[in-house]
């Protein structure tokens, strides 16, 4: 088995074999930060708890997190949660058999603004640039965190590792049109060597992720190289009708799968979702509808963060008795569906 990175660890071979055997028995569920906060609570690292369990009797088998603001040293991320906390929820989530997947929000280094911010900053990152330092700082401290990951044996936990995601949208920094597709790649290369060579993060997979796409041609705009990934990821959230969603959705699974076919590589939705889920039927008319049977290893759901931003039903919400009727789909694999 290929493994982008050269000094990756037994248990990171382990982590993309389990992910590429997932399909044999279905899709996994994810859902980011479901352990970390929901509706109306936040963790409190005494009671352990997740939405997504409240409403279905059980735990997603993918747990997403993310690192915006570790950059800076923080002790919180930029959605609030501890980084200490996080590290003992990744920790109990691999104790339980999850998978983790991990994103990072970075700031913008140049403007000192958020992810958001979209003063041109890719070209200074890179060697020889005004930044590069100060970027070569902030890799640091996201080796330091992945290598502090570690399970009850002391052995490192492997991650999939999601950055630079959504490439291909205006909203970041690293987006087109902020940097041009060979910059973003260079940051990308840039990226996974100093993870991988310099700060020696021998527990990383490395997932590449566009947003929505029409095509092979636009998904590969910004591919860095098959040696600097081991996974292909898209996102893509409903805005408007669910027939429009449904035909976008079967549309670019279908070029991811073409793509990963072609690469030999394993693919996941990597973020999806409807804010507020308030289509009754939604997960099994719709979400299940076009997953089944089509490939992917995982769907990951965006985060429950208040009642007019959330994603997976809580309790009481309108689609509940849906979420549990697609939960007992025997082809959606959750954390119990595995062990």
């Amino acid at each position: 088995m290929s493994i982008a990175n050269k000094n990756a660890l037994p248990q990171v071979i382990a982590l993309k074999s389990r992910i590429e055997n997932i399909t044999s028995k279905g899709y996994a569920f994810g859902h980011q930060d479901t352990t970390s906060y929901g509706i109306g609570w936040r963790n409190d690292a005494i009671n352990y708890q997740s939405d997504v369990y409240s409403v279905a009797g059980d735990f997603p088998l993918v747990y997403g997190f993310d690192l915006g603001r570790i950059e800076h040293d923080n002790s919180l991320n930029l959605d609030g949660v501890p980084f200490d906390e996080m590290k003992m929820l990744i920790q109990k989530a691999h104790r339980d058999g999850g998978i983790i997947t991990i994103s990072w929000h970075a700031d913008n280094p140049v403007s000192k603004g958020d992810s958001w911010d979209t003063t041109l900053a890719v070209k200074q990152l890179l060697d020889g640039g005004d930044y590069a330092l100060i970027y070569k700082s902030w890799i640091k401290r996201i080796a330091d965190f992945m290598l502090s990951l570690k399970d009850d044996e002391g052995e490192l936990i492997p991650i999939a590792f999601r950055p630079l995601h959504e490439m291909n949208g205006f909203w970041f920094w690293w987006g087109n049109p902020n940097c041009s597709p060979e910059e973003f790649k260079a940051l990308w290369r840039h990226t996974f060597n100093l993870l991988t060579k310099d700060f020696m993060a021998s527990n990383l997979l490395f997932i590449y992720a566009p947003n929505m796409i029409g095509n092979a041609e636009e998904y590969l705009v910004n591919y860095p190289g098959d040696e600097y990934l081991d996974m292909l990821g898209l996102d893509l959230y409903q805005h408007g009708s669910a027939k429009e969603f449904k035909k976008d959705l079967k549309k670019n699974i279908e070029v991811l799968k073409q793509v990963a076919n072609e690469k030999m590589l394993p693919f996941a939705l990597t973020e999806v979702g409807l804010e507020k889920v308030e289509d009754t039927n939604w997960w099994t008319t719709v979400l299940d509808e076009i997953l089944e049977n089509s490939g992917i290893s995982w769907v990951l759901l965006w985060r429950n963060h208040t009642t007019s931003h959330f994603y997976v039903p809580y309790p009481n919400q309108l689609s509940v008795a849906d979420f549990i009727a697609f939960k007992n789909r025997s082809h959606v694999l959750f954390l119990n569906d595995v062990k």
